[in-house]
């Protein structure tokens, strides 16, 4: 079996269970192939064991089973840019902070190792949000898991975000920006700035404005068949486009527009760990004394 991983640093104290995910792969004979940069990082606290090879952002993981993504939610989103329409399915090893999408613990890795290998998980399918814009900004990789976002840069103005759905016009947004979110999304940005949750399987966007300069507007849900379209203005000549944890300045006058990819990414869930149960226990969703730990099926 393939398996590539990427990573970002973790705390040391958390090398010798990353020291043991790696050689009960080798134990299982897979395959490995380690990003360029993690690879660098792990010689530094690791005994790499012979044979693993590395890959760069231009390299394809095609004939990869599993990848590998250590370190937090942020890292997990970089992946999904590395994997793209291949859908190879993805594990997310929480080294970092929250863990939302990257749900496993260091403590449980080699448990959720003996399962990918066995066949104890099951996959799920979270669209992506795709970018297109005239000049071209994000290049080949236009494409992301949680939000697409348009915000003010260098003023502390706020923009005029006009706005279409499949080329009718629906709200001129006067505010610091606006984002649109997946599903997956909605658990993030869009959240704190007042936007609904909503389950990954849903088919649909959120549009959420950044700190609106009125009463009156409210998150909007729309299908994720719909093309969405932007015109922007302010009193700065300059912008900033973000999609997931890629930022780029743009001027006046781009044309923006976003639409759901035609690939989804791949998630790896174990039994034990879903949506909802990730919900209560990461953003305490409905905790309230009087209800118990866990519903008892």
């Amino acid at each position: 079996m393939k398996i590539a991983i990427l990573g970002k640093p973790f705390a040391e104290q958390q090398a010798p269970v990353l020291q043991a995910l790696l050689d009960d792969l080798v134990r299982r004979q897979a395959e490995i192939r380690i990003e360029h940069s993690f690879h660098d990082y792990l010689s530094q606290y690791l005994s790499i064991p012979e044979g693993i090879t590395r890959f760069g952002r231009t390299d394809s993981l095609a004939g990869c089973r599993f990848v590998l993504s250590i370190g937090g939610d942020g890292t997990l989103l970089d992946t999904v840019t590395y994997v793209g329409a291949l859908q190879i399915p993805i594990l997310g090893i929480n080294t970092g902070r929250l863990g939302f999408l990257a749900t496993i613990s260091p403590d449980t890795i080699l448990p959720a190792i003996d399962a990918l290998f066995k066949g104890h998980f099951v996959l799920e399918d979270r669209s992506l949000i795709r970018v297109d814009t005239d000049p071209d900004t994000f290049g080949d990789i236009n494409f992301g898991l949680n939000e697409f976002s348009i915000l003010k840069r260098d003023s502390s103005s706020m923009i005029v975000v006009h706005t279409y759905i499949d080329g009718e016009y629906l709200n001129s947004y006067w505010a610091d920006g606006l984002i649109v979110a997946t599903p997956t999304g909605s658990t993030g940005y869009s959240l704190s700035c007042g936007g609904p949750v909503m389950l990954p399987q849903t088919n649909n966007f959120v549009i959420a404005p950044v700190c609106p300069h009125n009463l009156n507007v409210r998150p909007l849900i729309v299908p994720d068949r719909s093309v969405i379209s932007f015109e922007i203005e302010g009193r700065s000549n300059n912008f900033l486009l973000s999609l997931d944890s890629r930022s780029r300045t743009v001027e006046a006058g781009i044309q923006v527009a976003v639409r759901r990819e035609n690939f989804n990414a791949q998630l790896v869930k174990l039994n034990q760990v879903n949506f909802l149960s990730t919900l209560r226990s990461k953003l305490n969703w409905g905790l309230d004394r009087r209800n118990p730990a866990e519903v008892p099926v």
